[in-house]
């Protein structure tokens, strides 16, 4: 049976269906699916382009490892990054304190990519691989002008929630 979840930003009251990708990731589907649902504050992109996530707190004991990764994701792509807690707390990044980028436990990224020419990169790591763990079937327009709009008007008082269908 294929595994689909609705990704939303609620705030906008868009969302969009994703399927599971389990023969391509099946431990970061295992991860990710065990864990639903999941909410947090919506994030637009600093540098990877056309992405728009939320940052969790870490919900495995032990990281899926790289599956299927990608450092160019397309539109549609859904994935899972895990940071570690000295990742992605650089004070040029923007996260306020006592956000989900600051926990000692670090982090988990949810993310969906929306447009094209995405790129993984960051300016203190390098390279940032994610696992593509689901493909948006549904919706991608919608959110794509939604995301969009987070990119325009900002992301203040916004959430994204991943969520079983």
């Amino acid at each position: 049976m294929t595994k689909r979840i609705r990704i939303s930003l609620d705030k906008r009251e868009v969302s969009c269906v994703a399927r599971l990708l389990e023969d391509e990731a099946p431990r970061t589907c295992a991860a990710v699916w065990d864990a639903l649902p999941l909410s947090g504050q919506a994030y637009h992109a600093k540098y990877a382009r056309n992405e728009v996530y939320t940052l969790v707190p870490p919900f495995v004991q032990q990281q899926p490892g790289k599956e299927n990764p990608t450092i160019t994701p397309i539109p549609g792509d859904v994935c899972y990054f895990g940071f570690e807690p000295w990742e992605i707390g650089n004070p040029a990044y923007g996260y306020e304190p006592g956000s989900e980028a600051h926990a000692a436990q670090g982090a988990t990224d949810l993310a969906i990519f929306y447009g094209r020419n995405n790129l993984l990169i960051n300016g203190d790591a390098g390279w940032v691989p994610g696992n593509v763990f689901a493909t948006i079937e549904e919706g991608l327009e919608d959110i794509a002008n939604a995301c969009q709009d987070l990119w325009l008007r900002g992301v203040e008082g916004e959430t994204m929630t991943y969520a079983r269908l």
